[in-house]
């Protein structure tokens, strides 16, 4: 049940927009007669609704540091941490960290693209603005559905539109379709001919050619996403998309820029590390969150390049102004996952309170500085998925040429961090490391483990393709008391107040998926 409540926001963001004033709506469940507002903004100015939205799609600071960094980074082994407040790193249950994205999400994102959407329909002379925000839309619903299987859909974010304020969930394999029919629709629809959002799209500027290039992309990320439950219809999709045309390079990367001024400008993430690690200057390396031994291990193994850029090491004393770190590849060292301070002693010994600030934390100069982007979806990623189309006879059978296109764009992006990675490093990296695998197996670990590297602070895609695909190969944690028998989490829970504020709804979604645990399976991943 949601609620729709108008309320005045102020926006900048990194010269994006001019100084405005903007009432946008807020949700929250409640009673019918509380959601009319005699105050509220009939007439919205579409460009700064618009750019509202991708920022809050970005991160509002709350639902991505418990979703993308505790739960999907730790699930996924990117991040490691001894507290039990990181609950993806233990598979606990924290109501209030695995609600987070989707009580913000359908607060902060759906309500106004849904509401972009409506207002653009029916004009033709807005026909861009509507096919770009129906792309955005599909964007924003596959991240939510990808989190957490059956969720509210059809009717969702239509309290303010149609006192729509009971959405049922709808099934996923239908949200699915009718995400793929959107881009598709979308994407063909686009025409350079007509206005666009311009300076008020913080994404692509309003240039087409990019959208459509992301359109196609989306179609490929979601199309392979249904390999495991309905190959036939992937195959359709991932052909359709290859054939549209995907992106071609770094510069169709979706993504927005930050600065590290203020919370409207910052890349939230980045912020959240940045108070976890530094803001307290006797932490001296004793962060909550820590780079994972699994993570941290791969990089260093294959002598990456991208690992000075991603990882620091905590050196000297707390009395330096600057705080000293290292971001020597021989010194980093992940933590374990699955431990807290006490049962971290069966597996060190020696451990003492001094001990974390031997282990690598996220470097905040680069990858995870406030000022970095947020990457909805990169250039790198496109190359392996049509390396793994290659490998299945769907694209053009050049699965080699694929790999090293992604390996050599993921590497070369961290200039987007402020990093510089020479093509001598990526070539030989190539030639270290090349692609030489020949059973479908061992091509798809190769692929897929680069896919899981490529996107580490995207931990939301790193945790989908993951359950898609198994790769990497990942040991699962048996922490005492967890949720999950010491296995990986297949999914996010429903926030609990559904099973009261849209009692009946939120039933037949339990009765359609299956029981609302960690451990349930969704359609895809069946």
């Amino acid at each position: 049940m949601i609620r729709y409540i108008k309320q005045k926001r102020g926006l900048m963001l990194t010269g994006m927009l001019t100084a405005a004033s903007l009432l946008v709506s807020s949700c929250d469940s409640g009673f019918e007669e509380m959601n009319k507002n005699p105050n509220a903004l009939t007439d919205p100015v579409l460009e700064n609704l618009f750019t509202y939205n991708i920022v809050k799609t970005a991160g509002t600071g709350y639902e991505n540091h418990r979703a993308n960094l505790i739960y999907c980074g730790a699930m996924i082994q990117h991040f490691a941490s001894l507290t039990t407040y990181w609950s993806g790193d233990k598979y606990l249950s924290n109501v209030e960290y695995y609600s987070a994205y989707f009580d913000t999400g359908y607060q902060n994102q759906v309500k106004e693209i849904e509401q972009i959407v409506a207002l653009t329909k029916d004009n033709t002379a807005l026909s861009n603005k509507y096919n770009i925000a129906r792309i955005w839309r599909a964007y924003i619903y596959s991240r939510m559905t990808d989190l957490y299987g059956d969720i509210p859909y059809s009717e969702a974010g239509k309290g303010y539109l149609s006192n729509a304020y009971s959405p049922k969930y709808d099934k996923q394999a239908d949200i699915y379709a009718d995400l793929l029919k959107e881009l598709e629709a979308a994407g063909g629809a686009l025409d350079a001919s007509k206005a666009t959002y311009g300076t008020a799209d913080p994404v692509y500027g309003g240039d087409v050619t990019k959208w459509k290039r992301f359109a196609n992309s989306l179609m490929l990320r979601l199309g392979m996403r249904m390999t495991k439950v309905d190959a036939a219809s992937a195959q359709t999709w991932v052909k359709k998309a290859i054939s549209a045309g995907v992106m071609q390079s770094n510069d169709d990367i979706a993504k927005i820029n930050h600065q590290d001024t203020n919370d409207n400008n910052r890349n939230l993430d980045g912020n959240t590390l940045k108070t976890q690690e530094y803001d307290a200057a006797n932490l001296k390396g004793k962060a909550n969150s820590k780079l994972s031994s699994t993570f941290v291990s791969f990089l260093k193994d294959n002598n990456d390049p991208r690992l000075p850029y991603i990882a620091t090491l905590w050196q000297g004393n707390a009395d330096a102004t600057q705080l000293p770190t290292s971001s020597a590849p021989a010194v980093q060292k992940g933590l374990p996952n699955g431990y807290d301070n006490t049962t971290i002693k069966t597996l060190i010994p020696t451990w003492t309170d001094n001990s974390l600030a031997e282990y690598s934390e996220a470097n905040l100069n680069y990858i995870a500085s406030p000022a970095a982007p947020t990457v909805f979806q990169t250039y790198a990623e496109v190359e392996y998925l049509l390396a793994e189309a290659a490998v299945r006879g769907w694209g053009d059978g050049q699965a080699a040429t694929h790999y090293n296109k992604g390996v050599t764009a993921a590497m070369k992006m961290f200039s987007l961090y402020g990093a510089t990675i020479s093509d001598a490093a990526v070539t030989a990296y190539l030639t270290a490391h090349p692609y030489t695998a020949t059973t479908t197996e061992a091509q798809m670990q190769q692929i897929h483990t680069q896919y899981w590297a490529v996107n580490f602070l995207n931990s939301y895609e790193a945790y989908a393709n993951w359950r898609r695909t198994g790769y990497p190969v990942l040991k699962a944690t048996n922490y005492p008391g967890n949720e999950t028998g010491g296995v990986i989490p297949r999914r996010l829970k429903y926030p609990q107040s559904e099973a009261s504020k849209n009692a009946a709804k939120y039933n037949a979604a339990i009765a359609q998926q299956g029981a609302d645990l960690f451990t349930t399976r969704m359609w895809w991943d069946k």
